[in-house]
């Protein structure tokens, strides 16, 4: 499985970056305001609107050339665009052409990126000149979009997709599809190296009690009574407001590219702390990206029954969107509970890449919608005829009806769950898929061949004519 690429959003202040992150995470988790330097950090999202996945990132702006040459402003679109493998660079087309502009086209032409010019806020305005003086930027044909009112981002996305690296051809080896891949993922400090090491029963990865130890993902393959593991120790994650130096930065993206390549991701938490936003917006990424979830509540050896219980509490509240996940008390520096997660690894992987058989699939529909049956649409009740498998880590089930639009939340949660207990799936997210037949027909009521169109006319001054 080849990288995630990378998409830096990069502009100055205001022209619009947020709004085209949430666009196409298609979500609100960048705050959107119609005045400058809103975004302070940056933000990284998986882009939804695309065919393949990738991630993209939304910078905070250059406020002006004066200030943005050696503000931390300049410092964080610097490192977005060493990380990025595609740049939209986003100016405003009622504002026009800037100096900060101009600085940041010439930092884009010197790191020889890929780079897409995007004129923002082009509504309401004449599309014959707006944007002419940006041509000046020397960075191609530019792309006039409108993203507060999602006019011209499908076209984007276009190029988008015509732009990203190509994805490497059989970049797993056979070894590397045999091996179960396991991303150890958190916050720094919270004892991943010391959980890898004694998963390894070696000091493969070096700790000390300092966050931040590890700069990069690090691919440690092994094997373990006859089975085949990659276990993949990933910088820890900070909170962005503590983030300062430049090579810590990256360990984002690389903690996220390594949950996108794992099989089975173990998120290791500091229980003997409370749990954060920022735990909490990570296994959001992992959810998303569909893995195996193993949470390791770590350091519990050291906690009174008391504090053992206000812990569950906390996962209970505040991580309630991940009821499927395996949660593990651990002690990752004493060996605690250790020994058992390569059995949990093993099932959980096992529900990961589980083949499912049409006839399965479809019997437990079967099941499910004579339990409990679908809800009317009007004066039709919504029907769910066949099921197949439409994928795999994580396991898809695409289901085949009419009028599946209307289904609703609760009973698409009741058939999850009850796919989940039929497949005695553990540890994994199930995605459903729902199908309805396109009618070939719709909207062509009126739109009959000339022939066609001519009898029913016909037909039409017949039945008027008044009978003798």
């Amino acid at each position: 499985m080849s990288l995630l690429p990378v998409i830096a959003l990069v502009g100055r202040p205001n022209v619009g970056k947020s709004t085209l992150f949430n666009i196409m995470t298609r979500s609100r988790d960048a705050l959107v305001a119609d005045f400058p330097g809103l975004t302070r950090d940056r933000k990284y999202g998986r882009v939804k609107n695309l065919d393949r996945p990738c991630l993209v990132v939304d910078t905070s702006g250059i406020a002006d050339a004066a200030q943005g040459i050696e503000s931390v402003s300049r410092k964080q679109v610097q490192v977005a665009l060493e990380e990025a493998d595609l740049v939209l660079f986003m100016v405003d087309a009622r504002q026009g052409l800037s100096a900060s502009d101009q600085v940041i086209a010439d930092d884009l032409r010197k790191l020889a990126k890929p780079v897409i010019l995007v004129i923002n806020k082009t509504d309401g305005l004449d599309a014959a000149v707006v944007g002419v003086d940006f041509y000046a930027l020397g960075l191609g044909e530019p792309l006039k979009i409108a993203a507060s009112h999602g006019r011209g981002v499908a076209e984007l996305m276009e190029q988008v997709a015509l732009r990203l690296p190509a994805e490497a051809a059989g970049a797993e080896s056979e070894e590397d599809e045999k091996s179960i891949a396991i991303a150890i993922v958190g916050r720094p400090n919270v004892g991943k190296s010391t959980l890898v090491n004694r998963l390894l029963g070696e000091e493969r990865v070096i700790v000390f009690d300092q966050p931040g130890t590890t700069r990069d993902s690090i691919y440690i393959p092994f094997e373990r009574d006859g089975k085949r593991y990659t276990l993949i120790d990933t910088a820890g994650v900070r909170r962005r407001s503590r983030i300062f130096e430049t090579v810590e930065k990256f360990s984002v993206v690389k903690a996220l590219q390594a949950i996108e390549r794992a099989h089975v991701v173990i998120y290791l938490i500091d229980a003997s702390e409370a749990i954060t936003d920022q735990d909490a917006h990570l296994l959001g990424l992992v959810l998303e990206a569909g893995r195996a979830l193993i949470i390791g509540l770590n350091k519990w050896d050291g906690l009174s029954a008391e504090q053992r219980e206000r812990v569950k509490r906390q996962v209970d509240i505040k991580l309630s969107f991940l009821e499927f996940a395996e949660k593990r008390p651990i002690s990752a520096l004493h060996g605690s509970g250790v020994g058992k997660l390569f059995d949990v690894v093993s099932e959980l992987y096992g529900s990961a890449m589980l083949d499912m058989s049409t006839p399965v699939l479809t019997h437990i529909l079967k099941e499910a919608t004579s339990a409990h049956q679908p809800p009317m649409v009007g004066a039709r009740r919504i029907k769910l005829k066949y099921a197949h498998q439409g994928g795999r880590n994580p396991p898809v089930v695409v289901i085949h009806g009419s009028q599946t639009d209307a289904l609703p939340l609760d009973y698409k949660r009741f058939l999850t769950n009850y796919y989940r207990e039929k497949l005695g799936l553990s540890g994994t997210p199930l995605r459903l898929v729902f199908k309805s037949p396109v009618n070939p027909f719709q909207g062509l009521k009126n739109k009959l061949p000339g022939r066609q169109q001519t009898k029913k006319r016909e037909r039409l001054v017949r039945q008027k004519k008044p009978k003798k």
